[in-house]
């Protein structure tokens, strides 16, 4: 029983950590919603576009904690990263860049 506590409040931590993060990206970009990926043992990704067209991505232990995080921080979540959600991320040089050097070998 104990280690099933112990469990859970590691678990709560790391989703309010997760949620704190969230709210912060979102405070910075004037909004933001999200999209939970499972991403095989490793857990689960958070991909995370705020209003502004800036992206970017957490990764959670669990599928659960990455879901109780993004409800926590009151994001809207997306069930796919279908095209009109993509459509909102805004890429730069940089991306652009580095795309093209994983194409080229670079």
């Amino acid at each position: 029983m104990a280690d099933t506590q112990q469990v859970d409040a590691r678990a709560e931590r790391k989703a309010a950590k997760l949620a704190r993060e969230i709210s912060a990206f979102s405070k910075a970009h004037g909004g933001a919603e999200g999209q939970v990926a499972y991403i095989g043992e490793r857990g689960a990704r958070i991909v995370l576009v705020g209003e502004d067209g800036g992206w970017g991505d957490l990764v959670a232990p669990t599928y659960a904690i990455a879901e109780q995080a993004v409800e926590k921080a009151g994001i809207t979540r997306h069930e796919s990263f279908d095209g009109e959600f993509a459509a909102k991320v805004k890429t730069g040089s940089y991306e652009w860049k580095r795309m093209a050097g994983i194409q080229i070998g670079g």
